[in-house]
Protein backbone atom coordinates (compact mmCIF):
# COMPACT_ATOMS: atom_id res chain seq x y z
CA UNK A 1 0.00 0.00 0.00
CA UNK A 2 0.98 3.49 -0.70
CA UNK A 3 0.71 5.53 1.61
CA UNK A 4 0.39 9.25 -1.09
CA UNK A 5 -2.64 11.25 -2.31
CA UNK A 6 -3.03 12.97 -5.99
CA UNK A 7 -4.66 15.98 -5.09
CA UNK A 8 -6.56 17.29 -8.23
CA UNK A 9 -7.16 21.18 -8.32
CA UNK A 10 -11.28 22.13 -8.99
CA UNK A 11 -11.02 22.05 -12.12
CA UNK A 12 -9.49 18.30 -12.24
CA UNK A 13 -5.59 19.04 -13.03
CA UNK A 14 -3.66 18.05 -10.65
CA UNK A 15 -2.06 20.17 -7.83
CA UNK A 16 0.22 17.55 -5.53
CA UNK A 17 0.48 14.77 -3.60
CA UNK A 18 0.01 14.30 -0.23
CA UNK A 19 -0.19 11.62 2.24
CA UNK A 20 -3.35 9.89 2.90
CA UNK A 21 -3.63 11.60 6.40
CA UNK A 22 -3.44 14.87 5.01
CA UNK A 23 -6.11 13.87 2.03
CA UNK A 24 -8.81 12.52 4.18
CA UNK A 25 -8.87 15.62 6.86
CA UNK A 26 -9.37 17.52 3.41
CA UNK A 27 -12.31 15.01 2.95
CA UNK A 28 -13.57 14.97 6.42
CA UNK A 29 -13.92 18.66 6.48
CA UNK A 30 -15.32 19.19 3.11
CA UNK A 31 -12.68 21.05 1.83
CA UNK A 32 -12.47 18.39 -0.93
CA UNK A 33 -14.31 14.86 -1.95
CA UNK A 34 -12.62 11.98 -2.58
CA UNK A 35 -12.80 10.78 -6.45
CA UNK A 36 -11.14 7.33 -6.31
CA UNK A 37 -11.03 5.30 -3.38
CA UNK A 38 -7.57 2.96 -2.84
CA UNK A 39 -8.74 0.03 -3.96
CA UNK A 40 -10.50 -1.71 -0.90
CA UNK A 41 -8.14 -0.31 1.86
CA UNK A 42 -9.96 1.16 4.72
CA UNK A 43 -9.01 4.18 7.14
CA UNK A 44 -10.04 2.41 10.96
CA UNK A 45 -11.21 4.89 13.91
CA UNK A 46 -12.70 3.59 17.06
CA UNK A 47 -16.23 2.67 15.84
CA UNK A 48 -15.85 3.81 12.11
CA UNK A 49 -14.38 2.57 8.93
CA UNK A 50 -13.71 5.02 6.00
CA UNK A 51 -12.75 4.39 2.60
CA UNK A 52 -8.56 5.24 2.07
CA UNK A 53 -8.56 8.58 -0.57
CA UNK A 54 -6.32 7.50 -3.54
CA UNK A 55 -6.96 10.76 -5.75
CA UNK A 56 -9.37 13.69 -4.40
CA UNK A 57 -10.87 16.85 -5.77
CA UNK A 58 -10.56 20.30 -3.88
CA UNK A 59 -13.88 22.45 -3.38
CA UNK A 60 -12.33 25.50 -4.44
CA UNK A 61 -10.03 26.16 -6.74
CA UNK A 62 -6.29 27.31 -6.05
CA UNK A 63 -4.25 29.30 -7.75
CA UNK A 64 -1.07 28.08 -8.50
CA UNK A 65 0.72 30.65 -10.88
CA UNK A 66 3.98 28.35 -11.35
CA UNK A 67 3.85 25.15 -11.91
CA UNK A 68 6.89 24.41 -13.50
CA UNK A 69 9.33 21.64 -12.83
CA UNK A 70 12.56 23.22 -11.75
CA UNK A 71 15.69 22.59 -14.18
CA UNK A 72 17.87 20.61 -12.44
CA UNK A 73 20.19 17.48 -12.63
CA UNK A 74 18.08 15.31 -10.87
CA UNK A 75 15.04 16.41 -12.99
CA UNK A 76 17.10 16.07 -16.16
CA UNK A 77 17.62 12.46 -14.98
CA UNK A 78 14.39 11.61 -14.50
CA UNK A 79 13.42 13.10 -18.08
CA UNK A 80 15.79 10.73 -19.47
CA UNK A 81 14.62 7.81 -17.10
CA UNK A 82 17.83 7.57 -15.99
CA UNK A 83 19.46 6.53 -18.95
CA UNK A 84 22.41 7.89 -21.41
CA UNK A 85 20.30 9.51 -24.42
CA UNK A 86 23.35 8.38 -26.82
CA UNK A 87 24.08 4.68 -25.95
CA UNK A 88 21.41 3.67 -23.56
CA UNK A 89 23.29 2.77 -20.35
CA UNK A 90 22.80 3.47 -16.91
CA UNK A 91 26.16 3.83 -15.58
CA UNK A 92 28.40 6.62 -14.79
CA UNK A 93 25.89 9.18 -15.83
CA UNK A 94 26.22 12.77 -16.13
CA UNK A 95 25.06 16.11 -18.42
CA UNK A 96 25.83 16.74 -21.85
CA UNK A 97 24.82 19.68 -23.74
CA UNK A 98 23.44 18.68 -27.10
CA UNK A 99 25.31 22.23 -28.55
CA UNK A 100 28.01 22.30 -26.84
CA UNK A 101 28.58 25.38 -24.12
CA UNK A 102 31.72 26.17 -26.65
CA UNK A 103 29.71 27.13 -29.33
CA UNK A 104 26.85 29.25 -27.66
CA UNK A 105 24.82 26.13 -26.27
CA UNK A 106 22.45 27.33 -23.14
CA UNK A 107 21.00 25.61 -19.95
CA UNK A 108 17.95 25.15 -20.93
CA UNK A 109 15.74 21.61 -20.98
CA UNK A 110 16.38 21.31 -24.89
CA UNK A 111 19.81 21.78 -24.69
CA UNK A 112 20.80 19.26 -21.81
CA UNK A 113 20.51 15.52 -22.01
CA UNK A 114 21.62 12.74 -19.76
CA UNK A 115 24.85 10.68 -21.01
CA UNK A 116 27.20 8.82 -19.60
CA UNK A 117 30.78 9.42 -19.33
CA UNK A 118 32.10 7.62 -21.96
CA UNK A 119 29.66 9.03 -24.54
CA UNK A 120 29.74 12.22 -22.84
CA UNK A 121 33.53 12.30 -24.07
CA UNK A 122 33.36 11.48 -27.26
CA UNK A 123 30.83 13.53 -28.59
CA UNK A 124 33.39 16.07 -27.04
CA UNK A 125 32.54 19.14 -28.67
CA UNK A 126 30.63 18.59 -31.51
CA UNK A 127 27.02 18.36 -31.95
CA UNK A 128 25.47 15.03 -32.06
CA UNK A 129 25.55 15.23 -35.93
CA UNK A 130 28.68 15.55 -36.11
CA UNK A 131 29.91 13.29 -33.70
CA UNK A 132 27.13 10.64 -35.31
CA UNK A 133 25.74 10.18 -32.29
CA UNK A 134 22.22 10.38 -32.57
CA UNK A 135 19.64 11.02 -29.43
CA UNK A 136 17.33 8.38 -28.88
CA UNK A 137 14.82 10.87 -27.22
CA UNK A 138 14.85 14.52 -28.44
CA UNK A 139 15.09 16.34 -25.29
CA UNK A 140 11.65 18.30 -24.39
CA UNK A 141 10.72 20.56 -21.51
CA UNK A 142 8.93 18.34 -18.97
CA UNK A 143 5.32 18.98 -18.03
CA UNK A 144 4.50 19.20 -14.33
CA UNK A 145 1.98 16.10 -14.38
CA UNK A 146 5.36 14.04 -15.98
CA UNK A 147 6.69 14.57 -12.66
CA UNK A 148 3.62 13.49 -10.53
CA UNK A 149 3.45 10.45 -12.50
CA UNK A 150 6.60 9.63 -11.25
CA UNK A 151 5.45 9.71 -7.92
CA UNK A 152 2.46 7.53 -8.95
CA UNK A 153 4.35 4.75 -8.08
CA UNK A 154 1.66 1.70 -8.22
CA UNK A 155 -1.29 4.03 -8.35
CA UNK A 156 -3.10 2.90 -11.74
CA UNK A 157 -6.14 4.90 -10.48
CA UNK A 158 -3.96 8.23 -11.11
CA UNK A 159 -3.17 7.44 -14.62
CA UNK A 160 -6.39 9.34 -16.46
CA UNK A 161 -5.44 12.70 -14.56
CA UNK A 162 -2.14 12.31 -15.16
CA UNK A 163 -2.32 12.04 -18.88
Amino acid sequence: MNNRVLVLNNDSSPLMVCSVERAFILVYLNKSEMVKSANGHKIHSITKSFPMPSVIRLNRYVNAPYKGVNLTRQNIFKRDNNECQYCGTRRELTIDHVIPKARGGKDTWTNLVTACKRCNAKKGDYTPEEANMPLRHKPIKPSYSIFLKDQAGSHNEWEEFLS
